[in-house]
């Protein structure tokens, strides 16, 4: 069974006004004391046999902006987790990194680490549509990063796009990502943008500066990216998710396939062996506790078979392929879920083909409501 490591670096040079994540704006003393914590963690994680000497898959290096931190920084990170776990040949090692904060010495470093796949965080290829979000970056910076990764030997690289920006319309949105498919990508992520509580841009809307993002102008964008990308030879293969063929995200199918994962750092989440938990999401407390010798938990479930079946479902329908349809619970040992599925088919967001329950193209742009009414 395939099990991946999620470390989570709370660092940031500054918030983007979307952005809920926990994180810390980076300053020298918190990286140090972060750094002895995830050491401390890595290591009581490999104490405890947290994996039972399960062999990793994947680790994703996420945050927050990782390649806020110094390249050393991360290669000794990595080094931690090299020397707690087996890893398996060819894993997946996944850095995220803001074009702003990568050089191509720091690229190097990381390459000869064994990261062999990086995301960068473009989120638009238009400067003034980044400024509305509180970005700095550009475009060109966006390009001299996928280069200087090329260069360093990563042939795996990703880029995060945001549709739905304040302003952006579907032309602007076209060019963002024309401009992206000219950097060759082997993956693309398109995300729909969501106000979330608390963020600067939720501010932004409740005090009249900014609206909400317009639904049908996203669902627009949303379909021009699925048939430009197919265009380009890229297969959609999760909601947000497009690849080119051999290039899916391993570490991410993790969560839509139900695998163990385990996180470290302040705010990560694990699932292994059928318990949920996370950490603590300040990273005083986080480093206390593992300075005192405990993991730094804020929660600890473990899940019923039935809430484990729950959960398969409601991921797994995130995929384009869907799922098997005979692993629906029937009502025997599990939840009925017959009247729900449907009322599902009935409104034309769910579907049954070749064996496979799936989302429908409409239910996609509903895929909460179809967890909600799973869950």
């Amino acid at each position: 069974m395939a099990v991946g490591l999620y470390i989570h670096v709370p660092f940031c040079r500054a918030r983007c006004h979307f952005c809920a994540f926990y994180l810390q704006i980076h300053r020298s003393d918190r990286v140090q004391r972060y750094l002895e914590a995830i050491d401390r963690e890595i290591r009581l994680h490999g104490t405890v046999r947290t994996l039972a000497g399960r062999r990793l898959t994947t680790v994703y290096v996420g945050g927050g902006t990782p390649t806020t931190l110094q390249a050393g920084q991360l290669v000794d990170i990595l080094g931690r987790v090299r020397r707690t776990f087996d890893l398996v040949p060819g894993a997946e090692i996944t850095v995220e990194a803001h074009p702003e904060t990568v050089t191509e010495e720091g690229l190097s470093l990381l390459a000869d680490a064994g990261v062999n796949r990086i995301s960068v965080g473009a989120q638009s290829m238009d400067a003034n549509e980044l400024r509305q979000v509180g970005r700095r970056t550009s475009a060109h910076m966006t390009r001299a990063a996928v280069e200087m990764a090329r260069q360093a030997g990563m042939a795996n690289i990703n880029l995060d796009l945001i549709y739905g920006l304040p302003g952006q319309t579907l032309q602007a949105w076209s060019r963002s990502l024309e401009a992206a498919l000219t950097l060759n990508p082997t993956h693309l992520s398109c995300y729909a943008l969501t106000i979330e509580e608390h963020t600067g841009l939720d501010l932004a809307i409740r005090r009249g500066d900014r609206v909400e993002p317009d639904p049908e102008l996203q669902n627009a964008m949303e379909q021009h990216a699925v048939g430009r990308l197919a265009d380009a030879g890229f297969e959609r293969y999760e909601i947000s998710n497009f690849s080119q063929p051999g290039f899916v995200c391993r570490h991410n199918l993790l969560y839509w396939q139900g695998e163990d994962y385990l996180g470290v750092g302040p705010s990560a989440q694990s699932y292994v062996a059928g318990r949920r938990f996370g950490n603590v999401a300040d990273l005083a407390a986080y480093a206390d506790q593992l300075h005192a010798g405990r993991l730094p938990f804020s929660g600890l479930e473990r899940l019923s078979p039935e809430r484990r079946k729950r959960e398969a479902v409601v991921f797994g329908l995130r995929l384009v392929n869907g799922i098997d349809a005979t692993a629906i619970p029937t009502g025997k040992g599990g939840p009925d879920w017959g009247a729900s599925l449907e009322r599902l088919t009935a409104r034309g967001w769910l579907e049954e083909r070749g064996g496979r329950l799936r989302l429908t193209e409409m239910g996609r742009r509903f895929a909460d409501s179809v967890a909600v009414e799973l869950w």
